[in-house]
């Protein structure tokens, strides 16, 4: 019998005339791992909260939704917390006492168990997750991993039976999404757990959920498993927005048979201008896109993993290709350093630990630079003290070659860098998100008509023409992200530093906002971002700079840094490094798969 289940679910929010969910008709059954991806605003959060009772939104609703044949609406408050958990995107929004040990406790002493019973249990759950060596610590010690885990334990330790999450890796580094996926996948494995996750990052959870959904415009567009889910995105070709967010072996094995079938028909017919044609046509990364759009279907061989993407590698190109270098130009801006920390130390409390330590770096003007490294290891401290909200208590910090003790606030702020928070909500201040962009440009010397028309076209350029009427709490996750950058944006910064803008962006968005970078780097923006995005950085970044124990331990091109990196490095190269020496991104090892096929033809 299903444990979930949607029947001619519709659902609209007050006030609006659009529905936020449309017809659904979705059957999930005990222990399975149903992962839910879709665009910005597509209405997962929406479908998410439909299966909590005490989280469902005020609307209008058709349909209903069913927990064990039973309506959600109908359920007592007690089988709603005790056998749904809902763990939130960001780690505070759900945390409710000081200490880590009563946090574990604080769902079962809602539901009146007796203190032996919790005693028991939380110790069980204490164990289960590894969380004895920082049981008796404060919350506000823990590092973002740290804290998700905390919350996934504290609803674990109530034994649901079904396990929501709303994009809980989003705020996670590498290293502790990858472990926090895991820890999923052993819940769902060992007890059964039903998981139903929602997550823009895929390359871990496409290859372990039994069942993807993929939602457009609060419509099911396609449901099914990873494969069937994978040829329906790769059918599309790149014009589907979440193609993108395919795991990098799908998206690889789909390019290059489109290639090897350009191949075959060339061989067939033996016409070797044909293959002129065809490296003509890829000459170039632009090129060498406009082949491999025309996605083939996906096979059963098709790899999903990095082990099977590795394997599959092999079998095709064999163990040592007679290419395996991209070449390329370096085309990073001149050298003209805007920003110089030099021997920098900083402590939250006097008799605090050094959260910087001896860090020195320096930044050129019109540069995309990103920072990365572990949850807790100073990244965001380290913006900080670039805008001078943390001042450390050694060292020197130059902005423009100026001290940046010598510049008064206005100066700083108005007319030199702006930051955005990794919390887009601080920012907003409005009842409407177009009165919010309105807002930035008020103080400015132009007429009411110009301001207009620039908060007008900044929603269109971050794809929110139609939401400017709501208010920036109504938004989704990744729209309210990029709300806020276009707040920043209308102050034309000529330095731009922010704390993981790409959390709760879509594939699709992420793609927009690069291009917003570029058209910035052309004006000679600098721009600093801190992320746990790595995918990103190695696609669009000039370089990064990787942090551990509040210093800079390694700083070069995205290239060279992940290139040598094992986990601290993108699945394209993971895939691919037994093969080839530097290729970073999925066009990398298309492109090199591409000319290896070419050559051994050739040859």
């Amino acid at each position: 019998m299903e444990i979930i289940e949607f029947k001619d679910m519709s659902f609209t929010y007050p006030g609006c005339e659009k529905k936020a969910l449309k017809n659904l008709n979705i059957t999930i059954y005990p222990s399975e791992f149903i992962l839910i991806c879709g665009k910005s605003g597509c209405g997962k959060s929406t479908f998410l909260r439909q299966m909590k009772q005490e989280l469902a939104p005020d609307g209008d609703v058709s349909g209903e939704v069913l927990y064990n044949g039973t309506s959600i609406e109908s359920l007592s408050p007690f089988v709603s917390a005790s056998e749904i958990g809902f763990v939130h995107q960001s780690p505070e929004k759900q945390i409710v006492t000081d200490k880590v040990w009563h946090e574990l406790a604080f769902g079962l002493e809602s539901l009146g168990m007796k203190n032996s019973f919790i005693r028991r249990r939380v110790a069980e759950m204490a164990s289960f997750f590894g969380i004895q060596t920082w049981f008796r610590k404060k919350v506000f010690e823990l590092s973002g991993g740290q804290k998700q885990i905390l919350n996934l334990a504290s609803v674990m330790a109530m034994q649901p039976k079904v396990l929501i999450l709303d994009e809980p890796t989003s705020q996670l580094d590498p290293i502790a999404s990858a472990e926090f996926i895991s820890t999923l996948r052993k819940i769902n494995l060992e007890l059964g757990t039903t998981i139903i996750l929602s997550e823009h990052r895929l390359e871990e959870v496409f290859p372990i959920a039994d069942k993807v959904l993929v939602m457009e415009n609060g419509e099911a567009q396609a449901y099914g498993t990873a494969l069937e889910v994978g040829n329906f995105l790769s059918s599309k070709g790149k014009k589907h927005p979440m193609y993108d967010g395919l795991p990098t072996a799908m998206k690889i094995y789909s390019a290059v048979n489109s290639v090897a079938s350009v191949e075959v028909s060339a061989t067939k017919n033996t016409e070797i201008s044909a293959y002129e044609n065809f490296e003509m046509s890829s000459k170039g990364r632009s090129g060498m896109n406009s082949v491999v759009n025309s996605a083939v279907n996906l096979e059963d061989n098709c790899p999903i993993t990095v082990r099977d993407g590795k394997s599959w590698l092999t079998n095709l190109l064999g163990n040592k290709p007679s290419i395996q270098r991209i070449n390329c130009t370096n085309s990073s801006p001149e050298k003209e350093p805007i920003i110089q920390i030099k021997d920098s130390w900083f402590r939250y409390s006097k008799d605090g630990n050094d959260v910087i330590r001896d860090l020195s770096l320096t930044i050129n003007k019109g540069e995309l630079f990103a920072i990365i490294g572990g949850n807790g290891v100073g990244k965001s401290t380290l913006l900080k003290i670039i805008t001078g909200t943390n001042k450390p208590y050694r060292g020197k910090i130059k902005i423009n070659g100026k001290d940046i003790k010598k510049y008064k606030y206005k100066e700083l702020f108005t007319e030199n860098l702006c930051m955005l928070p990794q919390d887009p909500k601080s920012l907003f201040t409005e009842a409407s998100a177009f009165e919010d962009l309105l807002d930035m440009v008020e103080n400015t010397k132009s007429t009411d008509d110009e301001k207009i028309s620039r908060a007008k076209e900044m929603l269109e350029l971050l794809g929110l023409s139609n939401l400017g009427d709501l208010h920036p709490y109504d938004l989704s996750g990744g729209e309210q992200q990029r709300l806020a950058l276009g707040k920043i944006l209308l102050l034309n910064p000529k330095i731009l530093l922010l704390d993981e803008p790409t959390k709760g962006l879509d594939p699709f968005y992420k793609k927009v906002l690069a291009k917003i970078f570029k058209n910035l780097q052309k004006k000679r923006v600098t721009i600093i971002m801190v992320t746990h995005d790595i995918e990103f950085c190695a696609q669009y970044f000039d370089r990064c700079a990787m942090l551990f124990d509040g210093t800079v331990i390694s700083e070069d091109t995205p290239r060279e840094l992940f290139s040598s990196n094992s986990f601290y490095t993108t699945a394209s190269n993971r895939m691919s490094k037994h093969l080839f020496e530097n290729a970073i991104t999925c066009e990398d090892v298309i492109q090199l798969c591409r000319e290896n096929m070419i050559q051994n033809v050739m040859s």
